[in-house]
């Protein structure tokens, strides 16, 4: 099993900044890849950006250019940087991994609310 634990959501004003935070922890794994999704309410979940342990990464068309995804991957964690803000992007933002074996993971979500 694997554990996921958010942080850093929040409530920001429109063009602000927020970083989120993603730990995973458990039994012994490897991780393929890290990404993040958000949830609108009454919305699908939708991607938001991956990492995958090489760096590579992929982005939403809505957030190329003020979102930015990185990893530590000696500490098995993904961040999301997200600048310049818009009330459209306020969901619940969820982490989500890859594991080479042991399957995927999500974590619990994060609560992001911009302001107009």
């Amino acid at each position: 099993q694997v554990q996921l634990v958010e942080s850093g959501g929040g409530l920001v004003q429109a063009g602000g900044s927020l970083r989120l935070s993603c730990v995973a922890s458990g039994r012994p794994f490897s991780l393929s890849t890290m990404g993040w999704y958000r949830q609108a309410p009454g919305e699908p979940r939708e991607l938001v950006a991956t990492i995958m342990r090489g760096g590579s990464t992929n982005y939403a068309d809505a957030v190329k250019g003020r979102f930015t995804i990185s990893s530590d991957n000696a500490k098995n964690t993904v961040y999301l940087q997200m600048n310049s803000l818009k009330p459209e992007d306020s969901a619940v933002y969820y982490c989500k991994v890859w594991t080479w074996t042991r399957g995927d993971y999500w974590g619990q979500g994060t609560q992001v609310t911009v302001s107009s």
